[in-house]
């Protein structure tokens, strides 16, 4: 009985120790993984955004875990329009890294495109509280809320029907 504090607390301690060690512990990237996250980069940047999303699906495949593998995907599929795909992949990337301002910035940036402002304002709170009003995934974020929703106009000619004629 006499040395149950002491058992108590070297079990805290080693406790303690053990989970601050493993905390934020990351693997490295593999380097063909990061290869095609820039290849795939250059081609989102030419405009060949399905070349591209071939490119980070690939990185995906050769290291599933990789946070920057889906910020780029969603990145991807904020540039194709799909605003919802790009939130699931931000979240994703989120998941891994609870603090990286561009998965946040770009997160934040998806839901006010697609008229989510009140999240996308959280989002920008959240940033603010991490990096400051300074830092320009705030400032990119804070632009685009300004900016508001996309508006998706359907043009009559886009759902116009072709009559077509058939004998019976």
């Amino acid at each position: 009985m006499r040395y149950m504090p002491l058992g108590v607390a070297l079990s805290l301690l080693v406790l303690v120790t053990g989970s601050a060690g493993t905390a934020g512990v990351s693997l490295p990237t593999d380097p063909r993984a990061k290869a095609l996250v820039e290849t795939g980069r250059d081609l989102l940047g030419r405009g060949d955004i399905e070349a591209a999303t071939d490119s980070f699906e690939a990185a995906l495949a050769v290291d599933p875990g990789n946070p920057t593998t889906f910020l780029a995907l969603g990145d991807a599929a904020r540039a194709a329009g799909m605003q919802g795909k790009a939130i699931h992949y931000y979240r994703e990337a989120l998941e891994r890294d609870p603090n990286n301002l561009a998965a946040l910035s770009g997160e934040g940036g998806a839901m006010a495109e697609k008229g989510a402002l009140d999240k996308a304002k959280g989002n920008l709170a959240r940033l603010e509280g991490l990096c400051g009003r300074t830092c320009p995934e705030a400032q990119n974020l804070a632009n685009i809320i300004a900016k508001g929703p996309i508006t998706r106009v359907v043009s009559a000619d886009a759902v116009k029907p072709d009559p077509a004629v058939e004998d019976n």
